[in-house]
């Protein structure tokens, strides 16, 4: 099966699960470091952590184009199909069964206004369970929270964690996130984008490296990497 992780920027991925197309936090206009446009990507779900303009950022129009169902919690689900989108609300410790596989909600730290001023809900990670047994843990924007090790002993093969500070978990708390967590290979987002969240990636490398045993894996906007 051929599992397939593209980094287009910011926190903005795409996961190809066979023929399934998933995009996260689809954040391309306006994004500095995004290295499609949104036009170009292609989409069968969209997966939303929360309502923040640089992670809700082209949902709409992407969904609108590719027919997309966009997975996020019950209120930007709601907020969503207003806008002519077709959605899927979950909350919080809640799953639910795809064709790519089983999404589960995790709790996040962070804020989830909608660009409109309306309440986006809680905000949320995403722990997905693929075909085979693997296990994605995307934890959006979030700070540390000692519940990550409950999300660890899931067995997670892929986190990938914020590590740009101010808005999120900066370097340091990221690093106790993956010793919380205990994935197999870790890949940094949220960071550079801006100058308020520039952060040395290469450093946190070595950090995590030596007193961890999980792999870090930094990519650069465009760069895929292949779970199996």
């Amino acid at each position: 099966m051929a599992i397939n992780l593209t980094f287009y920027g910011h926190a903005s991925f795409g996961l190809q699960v066979d023929a399934l197309h998933l995009l996260f936090d689809p954040f391309f206009s306006g994004n500095p470091s995004a290295s499609v446009r949104a036009d170009e990507v292609r989409a069968d779900y969209i997966l939303v952590s929360h309502g923040h303009g640089d992670h809700l950022g082209d949902t709409v129009k992407i969904a609108k184009r590719t027919g997309a169902t966009v997975i996020s919690v019950a209120e930007i689900a709601d907020w969503l199909r207003e806008q002519g989108v077709k959605a899927h609300g979950q909350h919080i410790g809640g799953g639910f069964r795809y064709p790519f596989g089983y999404c589960k909600l995790t709790l996040a730290l962070h804020g989830s206004q909608l660009p409109d001023g309306s309440d986006g809900g809680n905000p949320a990670g995403f722990l997905l369970t693929l075909p085979d047994q693997e296990k994605l843990y995307f934890a959006g924007d979030t700070g540390l929270f000692g519940d990550m090790r409950l999300i660890g002993e899931e067995g997670v093969d892929l986190a990938l964690l914020p590590i740009g500070d101010n808005f999120t978990m900066g370097p340091a708390d990221a690093l106790r996130a993956v010793e919380f967590v205990h994935p197999k290979v870790v890949i940094p987002m949220h960071y550079n984008t801006f100058p308020l969240i520039q952060q040395d990636a290469a450093a946190w490398k070595s950090m995590v490296e030596e007193k961890t045993d999980s792999v870090v894996i930094i990519l650069q906007p465009g760069e895929t990497y292949s779970l199996v």
